[in-house]
């Protein structure tokens, strides 16, 4: 027999309006009140009617992402990990995503009648610029959003991030610390504001380090594993190539690792190699590249539900930032400067046994 709003209610002793706002998540509902209604949901099988919700709450009972694709980003593993966490925590909610694709140049469009359709409730706005457009746009409208990164706005907004400056300058700092001084980085498009963190972070650490950036070394490419390829090689044919390298993508880090390997480089042996989110793991390597790691795709994704359906709720929008932080995971990829392997290995030769 089908569980209707009536049944549930009265099998909890709770009014109907208290069952129906503590499944959709209303701030006026204790948590352990909403815990209780949607355990016995999920116990007595009820599904609720769609049609009818939609009619008496105006709501669509879903929540939007659009995503202008690109080839390179089908292969995005890390993409692929979020959208798997914001269903996971939002169908706990019942909530839909919807992922709309998007040509590049026609973002804008996208939302405009995502909202006049009214078709979504709220926004995930991914891959966020440092000057977002989209986001100005969803801020006039006065349309629920949750940024995915943040940006130069200083208009309140809730988001989540990455602390990508600390990330650039830990991968730096480490560099630094194995005795590198022409350290190149690979880094992505500065519009994206995940790029000029990271960009700022790693520029920083080697200016505090007495290390004056140079600009050969500096290399923009696009966010593909062509681009990282491509970078790899300006790298490798200049006069003085570098000791060390930072790719701050993990798909441009695919294609550097591709071109280092085709030149063959070896870990632990010339360049060392730091990708920012480490190398895909489907990607088999029979040693380990070091990478600045992050919380995973899956968390990140149920962390960006929460806080959309905090914004649904009506929190306080200051109030709906989480900044998650940065690590490193030392692998194989990196070591000393081939210059300090050679005077270490030197002085070996030269020790005399006791």
């Amino acid at each position: 027999m089908k569980v209707n709003l009536k049944m549930l209610s009265e099998s909890l002793g709770l009014s109907q309006t208290t069952v129906s706002r503590a499944l959709n998540g209303y701030s006026d509902v204790s948590e352990t009140t909403r815990q209780r209604v949607v355990e016995a949901a999920n116990q007595l099988g009820y599904q609720p009617n769609p049609q009818a919700r939609h009619l008496a709450t105006g709501r669509a009972e879903a929540i939007g992402i659009v995503y202008p694709f690109g080839e390179g980003d089908i292969r995005d593993i890390r993409l692929g990990e979020v959208v798997s966490g914001l269903t996971e925590r939002l169908i706990e909610r019942n909530l839909d995503l919807l992922i709309h694709s998007s040509r590049p140049d026609g973002e804008l469009d996208t939302y405009r009648r995502i909202i006049e359709g009214r078709r979504v409730d709220a926004l995930v706005v991914a891959r966020t610029r440092v000057d977002d457009p989209r986001i100005q746009f969803l801020q006039e409208r006065n349309f629920p959003f949750v940024a995915y990164g943040r940006t130069q706005s200083r208009v309140p907004y809730a988001w989540f991030d990455f602390d990508n400056e600390t990330g650039g300058r830990l991968a730096a700092e480490r560099l630094i610390g194995l005795g590198h001084h022409r350290i190149a980085l690979i880094h992505s498009p500065l519009v994206l504001n995940f790029a000029k963190q990271r960009h700022a972070g790693f520029l920083g650490a080697l200016r505090a380090a007495g290390i004056e950036p140079d600009p050969e070394l500096i290399i923009e490419a696009s966010l593909d594993r062509i681009g990282g390829y491509g970078a790899v090689g300006k790298l490798l044919a200049l006069k003085e190539p570098p000791t060390a390298l930072l790719v701050d993508t993990n798909v441009a880090g695919v294609g550097a690792l591709r071109a280092l390997a085709d030149a063959g480089w070896k870990p632990g042996k010339g360049m060392s190699l730091i990708v920012y989110d480490g190398i895909p793991t489907e990607i088999p390597l029979p040693y380990t590249v070091t990478g600045i790691v992050q919380p995973t795709g899956e968390s990140s994704g149920r962390a960006i539900a929460d806080l959309v359906v905090g914004v649904l709720a009506g929190k306080p929008l200051e109030e709906l930032h989480i900044l998650a932080q940065p690590g490193i995971a030392i692998g194989d990829s990196d070591g000393p400067p081939p210059s300090a392997r050679r005077r270490r290995a030197k002085a070996a030769d030269q020790e005399v046994p006791g």
